[in-house]
């Protein structure tokens, strides 16, 4: 009887545990309106960028791109991370994951920035934010407001900057 009742209390710690992390994920904005950067095509197995990917920026993240990466409040940036598709780097394969960064100044222990993974179909992944984003980002471009992205990754038209 003890057993049973120990499996239940366990079962009913992993249960809260799981329904407050995937409360601690925010959803998903619907990005695919804002300012999308040129296509990013990494060939490197052994990168964990390996793949194409997408930079997606909103309004206020865009105003920080311009600003020599510094980012006001609020600002998101997403990236679409896909699988190559065969042996060539020339078509997109499958999705494979996304990713978000929100800066918000609540975040002590990562910068700033809200990180946040999402499978391909728009769902919380489980990404530690830390692990997983903020000790590259701290490491390589903690100058550039912990951003790996530019301004030059998006699109120029007629010569002229975004």
């Amino acid at each position: 009887m003890i057993t049973k009742i120990k499996l239940l209390i366990i079962t009913i710690i992993l249960l809260v545990a799981s329904i407050v992390a995937a409360a601690s994920v925010p959803p998903l904005p619907d990005y695919k309106k804002w300012k999308k950067s040129s296509r990013k095509v990494v060939t490197d197995k052994k990168s964990l960028f390996y793949g194409i990917h997408y930079i997606y920026a909103d309004q206020k993240a865009f105003k920080g791109y311009k600003s020599d990466n510094r980012f006001p409040e609020g600002s998101r940036i997403i990236v679409e991370h896909f699988n190559i598709k065969g042996d060539v780097s020339s078509s997109d394969g499958p999705k494979n994951m996304i990713v978000m960064m929100k800066k918000d100044k609540r975040q002590t222990a990562t910068g700033g920035w809200l990180y946040a993974g999402y499978t391909a179909k728009g769902k919380p992944s489980g990404l530690d934010p830390v692990k997983n984003c903020f000790e590259c980002h701290q490491k390589e471009v903690s100058s550039r407001d912990y951003v790996f992205s530019g301004i030059s990754d998006f699109q120029v038209s007629k010569g002229v900057a975004p």
